[in-house]
């Protein structure tokens, strides 16, 4: 039986009409339930892979089918990322001006569900970070792990399949960092949640199930 939650062959991106070839033939498969680092250079590629698989960007050429939609193929890609995928960034992306609260509700806007329906999911994984006293607070008020833990609060709240993180602990100081990990790493054994993880940091990388090194578009070696 095939448990793969992600197959990618000859997956191509360039950019700057071709001369900057991002992704030059990837073949990957990634399993249901799986945490893997993708590591590489800076430049290497790696981002664009992520961004790949969460459809943030579409294929030059090549296949890739990501829980079970071919996103080659499908013009519902905005639907796809509000189901299926949680993003984490190095950056937070926090919206300033709203609460905790609210910034952890904003992927559930097309779900669908009751207001309340919306607070009692947020609370829950705000409770599950250790965030639940920071509700009402804005994220300027907040140190930068906790803006990280609100940021894997919001990747969780639609019951997501995947969870891509591009350098979650590149803004951190190495204590908050490891603290990040940890709690990315439980929570993905919890909920049994594939995570895709890039990192150019060794240590953060050695921490998942498998590692794929990447350089100059390709994949250079699959532990």
């Amino acid at each position: 039986m095939n448990n793969n939650i992600i197959e990618i062959r000859n997956l191509k991106k360039s950019y700057d009409n071709g001369k900057i070839k991002a992704l030059n033939g990837i073949d990957l498969d990634i399993k249901k339930g799986e945490f893997v680092s993708i590591m590489g250079p800076s430049g290497s590629g790696k981002s664009t892979l992520l961004n790949m698989i969460g459809a943030l960007d579409v294929a030059g050429e090549g296949f890739i089918k990501v829980a079970g939609i071919d996103l080659t193929k499908t013009s519902k890609l905005n639907e796809f990322r509000s189901k299926e995928i949680g993003f984490v960034f190095q950056m937070h992306n926090l919206i300033p001006n709203l609460t905790v609260l609210e910034n952890v509700e904003i992927p559930l806007y097309e779900a669908n569900l009751s207001s309340e329906e919306m607070r009692k999911r947020a609370l829950e994984l705000l409770k599950s970070v250790n965030l639940e006293d920071k509700i009402n607070q804005t994220p300027t008020k907040l140190s930068g792990g906790e803006r990280q833990r609100v940021a894997i609060a919001r990747a969780l709240v639609n019951h997501p399949s995947i969870i891509l993180a591009d350098e979650p602990t590149g803004s951190l100081d190495s204590k908050t960092g490891d603290m990040i990990l940890k709690l990315m790493r439980d929570l993905h054994q919890q909920k049994n949640v594939t995570l895709v993880m890039v990192t150019h940091e060794p240590y953060v990388g050695n921490l998942a199930d498998r590692i794929i090194n990447v350089l100059d578009g390709k994949i250079i070696k699959l532990n």
